[in-house]
C-alpha cells in the first residue's frame, strides 16, 4: 500500500530558531566565497582557511545542519556563526512512498525578495545496485513539452546553488546516508556503501536555463573532500539548448542526457517546442561535439513511447540514422500518465518490438520500468502549485538566458 508522511510543521515551527535574512547561508558557496563571508564576521585570516575547511567537512561530509555541533570550533564562534548565516535544510512539506520504493519530497523554500515561498518535487529511485536521485533545477518549466505535466507549470524563478545542494542533503538525511546515521526501518535501499549512488537532474524544469547555478551546484557536490559523487554518476537533462550542451561538457564535465522524443521535427516542434529554436540538426551536431564523448561516456537519448504518435518502425529506422555514429543509449520510457494528459502509452508489444529494432541496429535500448506512478513521481509526473510566470515574463526570460549563457 502507498504510505504519505505529512511532516508535522507545526512542531517544526514552536522549535525556537532565529533565521537569517535570505542569501547567507554557507550551503552552496564555494572555498572562496564561503572564506569571505567568515572574513565578514571577524574570522582572523590566518584562521579562514582552516575554518573553511572545517566546516566544508562538517557540512558535506557529516552532514550537519546546525552550527552547535561543530564540535571542533570555539563556542563563542559557532554562536556568532549561528547569528549570521543559515545551514538549515530546506522544509519538506510532505514525503510520499510508493508502493516499488519510490520515495518524492515536497520541498519548500523561502522567498527571495518581494517574492513568495515556493516548492518543487524531488524523487529518489531505489534499485538493487544503484539509489538514484532526480533533482529539480527549476520551480516550474518554461518550455511546455505536451506530453509532460511539469511542462504545464509556467516558469516561476530558477533555484539557487543552495536549494539544488539542499535536495541531495535532505534525501541523505532522510536515507541515513551520513556517517553515524541510520535509514528508515522497512526503506527500500540498494545493497551499497552509499544509499544515493547517482544524480540525475531531470525534475522540474531545464537545467541549462540555469546554467551558472547549476553548475555551482554540481561542482560542489562532486568534490572529491565533500559529497564526493562521481562526475560519471551525474546526469544532466536537457530537451535542447543546444548553445549550453558543449559549455556542460567542458565546466562540468557530467554525463549528458537529451529528451528527444521524436526524430523530425515537425513532430518534435509539438512534442518539444524549444525544436523550434534549435532544431534536430543543430541539436544532433551539439552532441557530436560534446567534449570526451566516447564509448566509455555515451549520451543517453530519453524517448517517451506515445501511442500512434512516434512508436512505429519508420521511427525506430529513423531514431538510428539520426545517431548514427554519436555513442548513445536509447532510454524508452512508457508514457506516464497525469490528469489531463491527451496521450496514451504504447503497447507494450510496440514497445519490445521497437527496442528490438534498436538493439538489434547496436544500440543499448532499455525500457524504462515506471517507477512511483501511484504518488505522480515517474518521468514527467513532478509539479508544484506555486505561482506560473505570465507569458510575456517567459518569453523575456527565455530571451535573457540565451544572451547571457544562463547566468
Amino acid at each position: 500500500m502507498s504510505a504519505v508522511e505529512t511532516i508535522d510543521l507545526d512542531a517544526q515551527r514552536a522549535r525556537p530558531r532565529r533565521k537569517p535574512a535570505v542569501g547567507n547561508t554557507l550551503i552552496g558557496l564555494s572555498k572562496p566565497e564561503m572564506a569571505e563571508a567568515l572574513s565578514s564576521i571577524g574570522v582572523p585570516d590566518k584562521q579562514i582557511r582552516m575554518r573553511v575547511n572545517q566546516i566544508w567537512n562538517w557540512l558535506y561530509v557529516r552532514g550537519i545542519s546546525d552550527f552547535a555541533e561543530m564540535t571542533n570550533m570555539a563556542k563563542d564562534l559557532r554562536a556568532k556563526m549561528a547569528e549570521a548565516f543559515d545551514i538549515a535544510r530546506p522544509e519538506i512539506v510532505t514525503e510520499q512512498i510508493s508502493t516499488d520504493g519510490t520515495r518524492k519530497w515536497l520541498l519548500r523554500f523561502p522567498a527571495h525578495g518581494a517574492g513568495r515561498p515556493v516548492e518543487i518535487e524531488t524523487v529518489y529511485i531505489p534499485e538493487e545496485d544503484r539509489g538514484t536521485l532526480c533533482i529539480s533545477s527549476q520551480v516550474g518549466c518554461t518550455l511546455t513539452c505536451s506530453f509532460c505535466h511539469t511542462g504545464t507549470q509556467r516558469l516561476v524563478r530558477n533555484l539557487r546553488p543552495e536549494e539544488i545542494l539542499g535536495q541531495l542533503l535532505v534525501a541523505r538525511d532522510a536515507l541515513g546516508d551520513f556517517p553515524n546515521r541510520d535509514a528508515p526501518n522497512g526503506a527500500f535501499i540498494p545493497e551499497s556503501d552509499r544509499k544515493v549512488t547517482n544524480i540525475v537532474m531531470m525534475g522540474m524544469g531545464e537545467p541549462l536555463y540555469n546554467f551558472e547555478h547549476v553548475k555551482k551546484a554540481l561542482l560542489i557536490a562532486s568534490a572529491e573532500d565533500g559529497l564526493s559523487m562521481s562526475k560519471r554518476r551525474i546526469t544532466l537533462s536537457t530537451s535542447g539548448v543546444s548553445p549550453e550542451i558543449y559549455r556542460t561538457g567542458e565546466e562540468i564535465g557530467c554525463m549528458l542526457a537529451i529528451s528527444l522524443h521524436a526524430v523530425r521535427d515537425d513532430l518534435r516542434n509539438i512534442l518539444v517546442p524549444i525544436n523550434k529554436k534549435y532544431p534536430l540538426e543543430q541539436l544532433i551536431k551539439a552532441c557530436r561535439d560534446y567534449p570526451g564523448l566516447s564509448n566509455a561516456r555515451r549520451i543517453t537519448f530519453e524517448y517517451v513511447m506515445l501511442k500512434d504518435v512516434n512508436d512505429s518502425l519508420e521511427d525506430a529506422r529513423d531514431l538510428v540514422n539520426l545517431l548514427k555514429g554519436i555513442p548513445a543509449k536509447i532510454n524508452l520510457i512508457p508514457f506516464n500518465p497525469w490528469p489531463g494528459s491527451n496521450y496514451q502509452c504504447s503497447d507494450w508489444e510496440t514497445i519490445e518490438r521497437f527496442a528490438d529494432f534498436i538493439n538489434q541496429a547496436g544500440y543499448a535500448s532499455p525500457i524504462r520500468t515506471p517507477r512511483g506512478r501511484d504518488i505522480l513521481a515517474a518521468c514527467g509526473q513532478l509539479k508544484s502549485e506555486s505561482e506560473r510566470m505570465r507569458k510575456t515574463e517567459r518569453m523575456a526570460y527565455e530571451a535573457m538566458m540565451i544572451a547571457n549563457h544562463g547566468d
